[in-house]
């Protein structure tokens, strides 16, 4: 049996890859605070980090009310939101990476970026749901719709990958189609300038229950794959070796690919569609940690945080009193890192690497009878 994934020429030792999950856990706050400072209206560190015990309700600081409403109600809601969405949809990635044995795959392959984008042209432009829906509520159900579309053309998440696959790239023309038919028929100038701006992904509208909510999915998110993260050490080798270790093959992978949908639509509907983040980040973190989740998962997470905090910063300084589309940021350097990526990687065969995860499974003697029975070597 062969499996065939990216090679991981730059693995680090075991040591320093703790050492790089202890620094970035360390290094997030500070570039929470880094991220509230700094906007056309520079903030001190001090003030900055003030302004958030305040907010916290940790500190009685005085501040000045412009410089403490800057940080604590537009800053920091869209710092913390921007942490929780590059790390959730890197996550996403990477178990999607892992279920479809695809280094291509994606958390929008199953068409939950281009149901959403869907839902919030319906809102903005044909006034379904009005004031009431918004554009994130109706994001947010036409990512649900699409991926319902998915479920029920994969048959409930049960059949192949390949057809998982191929079924997420047809529903994502399909609401690409869509929007594109709804926008070119019902939009004016500024409409279409509103919404471009809305699908190339943007923190500018984020508030306090918007960045609250993703932190609650996110963390709920990362403790399903996490409880989870031997099952995808196994996906890696093919379903029949996961059904050999114990593994219950369909249900796992419904579960997972609910949760990633769930945080998907939940991000796309408040940020827009923010692209590479899912798609870049899981490739270094496995150039960094092999295939092996269990260390891989919190530093994917780690590595999108801080990611996409620093590509907002980057939205929001680049040019002086114009902020950017976050997608145009990820994707200037998203773009270039892929392509670099694939010419620095070639596929190899890891048959040793079963030996080393059957180790660390409950039933290590039944993949030396797989392969015996399959005579794989």
């Amino acid at each position: 049996m062969s499996i065939m994934i990216l090679r991981a020429p730059f693995t680090l030792p075991r040591w320093r890859q703790h050492s790089l999950m202890a620094v970035g856990i360390v290094t997030l706050p500070l570039m929470l605070v880094f991220a509230a400072a700094v906007g056309d209206m520079p903030v001190s560190y001090t003030n900055a980090g003030k302004a958030i015990l305040n907010g916290l309700g940790l500190g009685s600081y005085v501040l000045p009310q412009v410089e403490e409403g800057i940080v604590w109600q537009y800053r920091m809601s869209r710092a913390l939101m921007a942490a929780c969405s590059g790390g959730g949809l890197a996550l996403c990635g990477l178990v999607m990476q892992a279920i479809l044995r695809n280094p291509l795959a994606e958390p929008y392959l199953l068409g939950i970026s281009s149901g959403a984008s869907l839902g919030a042209v319906c809102v903005m432009l044909l006034g379904i749901g009005g004031s009431t829906l918004g554009i994130s509520g109706g994001a947010f159900i036409g990512a649900c719709c699409a991926f319902g579309l998915i479920m029920l053309i994969t048959h409930g998440m049960t059949d192949s990958p390949p057809r998982i696959l191929l079924a997420g790239i047809a529903g994502t023309q399909l609401f690409n189609a869509l929007t594109a038919y709804i926008v070119s028929t019902s939009a004016n100038a500024e409409q279409s300038r509103s919404v471009m701006f809305w699908l190339l992904g943007s923190l500018s509208g984020v508030r306090w229950p918007d960045a609250i909510l993703a932190l609650a999915v996110v963390l709920a998110g990362f403790m399903v794959i996490f409880a989870f993260s031997r099952a995808l050490d196994t996906f890696t080798f093919g379903d029949e070796v996961s059904t050999t270790l114990g593994v219950p093959v369909t249900l796992v992978r419904i579960i997972l690919l609910l949760t990633c949908a769930l945080v998907t639509a939940v991000m796309v509907s408040i940020i827009g569609a923010v692209g590479f983040i899912g798609l870049v980040i899981p490739l270094v973190t496995r150039m960094l940690c092999g295939p092996g989740h269990r260390r891989s998962i919190p530093l994917t997470f780690l590595i999108g945080s801080h990611f996409m905090i620093l590509a907002d910063v980057v939205s929001r300084t680049l040019i002086t009193h114009q902020v950017l589309p976050i997608g145009v940021v990820t994707a200037l350097v998203g773009a270039p890192a892929f392509v670099v990526l694939l010419y620095r990687s070639r596929e190899k065969t890891y048959e040793p690497f079963i030996k080393r995860i059957a180790g660390h499974l409950p039933v290590p003697q039944r993949v030396e009878q797989h392969q015996s029975a399959t005579g794989g070597g």
